[in-house]
């Protein structure tokens, strides 16, 4: 059927719509209405801590759960002992360990032993800390150093030191002399080595920034390439100490006649668990004291220093 049949006599039909249809928009969605007061929900903030009340209960110090590890040691050790789940003639017990600290100690003779191991392990850590920083200053701010001794001290690592002990006796005799040696070749490869990565990983942007403010040589190395090389250094210097003791253990049991190592021999002729327990026990304490100086040392000298201390209770 036409549009004339649909129109009115007389009347003109309408015009057809000529325009184009204007595409069609999909209306944006509009925002969700804001919930009512009723349908909130306050969820309580998460405790991070512990605390009366908190996710945890009370919070445990952290010396108390630095000191859970040596003493479930401890008291599993002292258990296996008292059910005879271990022998005494394989290890002693702690209570047979404790006496005889205290018989040695009222003797005189533990005292003695420690102070004639202090000063070894003293002596040869000065000596192998001075030789290390000296090498490792020299390779690490000069290249030419750096092709002379870097090389030669990577292949002298590789030489077990403790196989060195019958050269120093050949060469140094049967005295001190060949102790101490020990003790500072232990320590000059970890100091070495670490102050030598800790002044090449220096922040170039920082050498270069110091340099655009006009700092010689002398004071890029004092307030640059030295600050940024010292967590190295105090990294190297904890792995030493404890590599002096080590040392000191081994050099102590070549025809000493005092330390801590000679105790050790001693009671190892006559098959005495409880006396070489106690000296690998002094030998632990006195390496957790160093370890514990050079904490607080880092703690003093690496205020500028932001780390990672880390996370959750």
């Amino acid at each position: 059927m036409s549009v004339q049949e649909h129109t009115a006599p007389g009347t003109a039909p309408p015009e057809p719509n000529t325009q184009p249809h204007a595409p069609s928009v999909p209306a944006s969605p509009s925002k969700s209405p804001a919930p009512s007061a009723s349908r909130l929900t306050i969820r309580p903030a998460r405790r991070t801590g512990g605390g009366p009340g908190g996710r945890g209960g009370p919070r445990v110090p952290r010396w108390a759960r630095r000191a859970s590890g040596p003493v479930g040691v401890l008291l599993a050790w002292y258990l296996a002992s008292a059910t005879g789940v271990l022998p005494e003639n394989i290890l002693a017990s702690p209570v047979d360990v404790v006496r005889q600290a205290w018989d040695l100690t009222a003797s005189g003779e533990l005292p003695s032993a420690i102070a004639a191991s202090g000063r070894r392990a003293a002596t040869g850590f000065v000596i192998g800390a001075a030789i290390a920083l000296a090498l490792s200053l020299a390779a690490g701010l000069f290249r030419l150093g750096e092709d002379v001794i870097d090389s030669s001290m990577g292949m002298f690592r590789a030489i077990p030191w403790v196989g060195l002990i019958p050269l120093f006796i050949v060469w140094f005799g049967i005295d001190e002399t060949p102790k101490i040696a020990l003790v500072a070749l232990g320590v000059t490869y970890p100091l070495y080595f670490n102050i030598y990565g800790g002044i090449r990983s220096a922040d170039s942007q920082l050498i270069e920034a110091a340099r655009m403010l006009g700092l010689g040589r002398l004071g890029l190395i004092r307030y640059v390439i030295l600050p940024s090389a010292l967590p190295g250094a105090l990294i190297g210097l904890r792995y030493a100490l404890s590599t002096a003791w080590l040392a000191l253990v081994f050099a102590e049991q070549v025809n000493a006649s005092n330390g801590i190592g000679y105790l050790m021999s001693n009671a190892q002729q006559y098959f005495r668990t409880d006396v070489i327990v106690l000296c690998l026990a002094v030998y632990a304490v006195l390496g957790l004291l160093c370890d514990f100086v050079v904490r607080l040392l880092s703690k003093r000298l690496l205020t500028w220093r932001a780390s990672f201390d880390g996370d959750g209770a």
